[in-house]
């Protein structure tokens, strides 16, 4: 007595053939060196396993160019001069104030400033030794 999967097998053996020939067919597609292969590699290996954080970062990218956008729209132009003479002039007179104010009284002006040291040069004492 035969059993129902020796029934199936035998009635589908002569579709074997074309199955191989099918399958056989897909391999040499995938083997084949395409011109766009590479690109195709790369959006499954890549891009397609992890769409959901490819999308995530896009959308996080257009909202910052959105901020951008509407920040600079809505920002004053900079203008870059350099001080007015009033505020110079409000400027001295307040650190001449402070220099007064921190001034010590008790110490005589010139004992504040220290002699600058200047050294002598030293080829004096080379030409008497090689001498």
């Amino acid at each position: 007595m035969k059993t129902p999967r020796d029934i199936l097998l035998k009635r589908h053996q002569t579709v074997a053939p074309k199955l191989d020939a099918i399958r056989h067919e897909i391999v040499e597609s995938t083997r084949r060196p395409s011109p766009l292969g590479w690109p195709i590699i790369l959006w499954r290996e890549l891009i397609w396993p992890s769409r959901r954080i490819w999308t995530g970062l896009a959308a996080v990218w257009v909202l910052i160019l959105a901020a951008n956008i509407s920040l600079r729209e809505h920002s004053p132009a900079i203008v870059k001069s350099g001080p007015s003479s009033e505020i110079m002039m409000s400027l001295k007179d307040q650190q001449k104030i402070l220099a007064e104010l921190l001034n010590d009284h008790s110490v005589p002006r010139g004992a504040d400033r220290q002699k600058i040291f200047s050294p002598k040069p030293r080829t004096e004492g080379v030409e008497n030794l090689t001498v």
